[in-house]
């Protein structure tokens, strides 16, 4: 009897032994080596501040199904490179976090885990909107694209004796534009929403209205780094469009540095019938769809050549990346969440209305009209403007340079003025990609 108790409690043991073994797994770090996700954790740093409710919800509803831990600290916006630098220097730095371009790869590739060959990579629909480092190691895959553009108020059009189809070109638009504003007592609503030059509006212009100049300047051969200088050579173009919004808009434009409008609620109720934004606007509590449900997006028209030919910008700055020094717990837990935000059908489906679209096999459809627009010019011949801003150098640097000198020349819009933005503009760049690179 006692041999046979003793055999038992050996056998017990090792039972156990070999049960612990298979939840450690083995190491390096990656997902094809296993891992226990209920013994790790997910730390999201996001860098949407507009999804930070829907992910909140998201990252509640996976804990309380899977018991995994899932914290999301979004960081302000236009401070994402800021709030990262600091979090990554924690004990308890986050486990998934954004390289939103290829120039961002060089600084955090030592911090990301080489996604080559796993389930989430897999799940992907297309491979346009992934980044690999100098080594090929995938580092960083789209969780969203997005489109960006004027969006516009159809019914407001129509109210001032106009439509969506006249406007082809810069010349159209700006016929529209200005008769609007012109008569904007009459007809109850202005031209434009305010292009505040505050935090959260500035990158409006300096970031994404800023590339059109860069996608002409591409002359076609798109780039596939970041270049060392720019020209400038369609700086004009940019300053034709820009003119356009803060010249026939609600807001004077010596009340522009201030901020403190909305754009966005002027457009909801009504009172603008143009809008400069993207496809993040059109969804959610406070988006476009339920105000204005008609809303469509043009191309950034600006007096460039064939310009009737154009479409909607598209591209991202939103990649996923997994920490590759978090533990092979915390990152077998982040792939695990990865996997279900975009293979659950509720998960999926709260995540694509609030980013308007996930590139993943299993997602929920986009209902995003203005995502919808994109794929409309698309279809119908027009090009595409990829996403060149993505190239900025020390984006944070260069876009406050930028957004210093447009509040100077929006306070007097003199050619001296100007010339200080240019300078920022163009010569900023040169300088920006020194400092970024040495």
């Amino acid at each position: 009897m006692k041999r046979s108790r003793k055999l038992l409690s050996m056998a017990l043991c090792a039972a156990m032994a070999l049960s612990l073994l298979a939840g450690c797994g083995g190491g390096g770090g990656g997902e094809s080596k296993g891992g226990d996700s209920s013994t790790g954790s997910v730390y999201w740093l996001n860098f949407k501040p507009e999804s930070d409710d829907t992910l909140q919800q998201v990252a509640k509803m996976y804990t309380e199904e899977t018991g995994v831990p899932v914290k999301v600290v979004t960081a302000a916006s236009g401070t994402y490179n800021q709030t990262l630098n600091a979090e990554m220097d924690k004990t308890n730095a986050p486990t998934l976090f954004v390289i939103g371009n290829q120039e961002a790869v060089k600084q955090w590739k030592d911090y990301a885990m080489d996604l080559t060959g796993t389930s989430i990579a897999g799940e992907l629909t297309t491979d346009e909107y992934t980044l690999y480092d100098d080594a090929g190691r995938l580092v960083s895959i789209s969780y969203c694209y997005e489109c960006y553009g004027i969006i516009v108020n159809p019914d407001l059009l129509e109210q001032a004796g106009h439509s969506v189809d006249e406007i082809k070109n810069f010349d159209t638009l700006k016929a529209v534009v200005e008769d609007i504003h012109a008569r904007a007592g009459e007809l109850g609503f202005d031209a434009f929403s305010s292009s505040d030059m505050d935090g959260s509006s500035s990158w409006r212009f300096t970031g994404h209205m800023a590339n059109l100049e860069y996608y002409y300047e591409q002359e076609g051969e798109v780039w596939t780094e970041c270049p060392p200088s720019i020209t400038g050579k369609y700086l004009d173009n940019f300053k034709n469009l820009y003119d356009l919004c803060i010249n026939n808009s609600l807001t004077d434009p010596k009340e522009l540095s201030v901020g403190g409008h909305d754009p966005l609620n002027e457009f909801r109720t009504g009172k603008a019938a143009f809008y400069v934004n993207g496809s993040w606007a059109y969804s959610g509590e406070s988006g476009v769809a339920d105000a204005v449900p008609n809303a469509t997006m043009i191309p950034y028209y600006c007096g460039v050549a064939g310009e009737e030919k154009a479409g909607l910008n598209v591209g991202t700055e939103n990649y996923w990346a997994i920490n590759s020094k978090a533990s092979e717990a915390d990152q077998q837990a982040t792939m695990d969440f990865m996997m279900w935000c975009v293979t659950d059908p509720e998960a999926s489906r709260l995540l694509v209305d609030t980013f308007g679209v996930m590139p993943y096999k299993q997602a929920a459809q986009s209902t995003n009209a203005f995502l919808a627009a994109a794929e409309k010019y698309s279809a119908e011949g027009c090009y595409s403007m990829n996403a060149a801003t993505n190239f900025q150098p020390n984006v944070d640097d260069y876009r406050a340079a930028m957004v210093s000198a447009l509040n100077q020349y929006n306070a007097d819009q003199s050619d001296a003025n100007w010339e200080q933005f240019r300078i920022a503009f163009v010569d900023g760049w040169a300088v920006q990609y020194q400092n970024a690179n040495g």
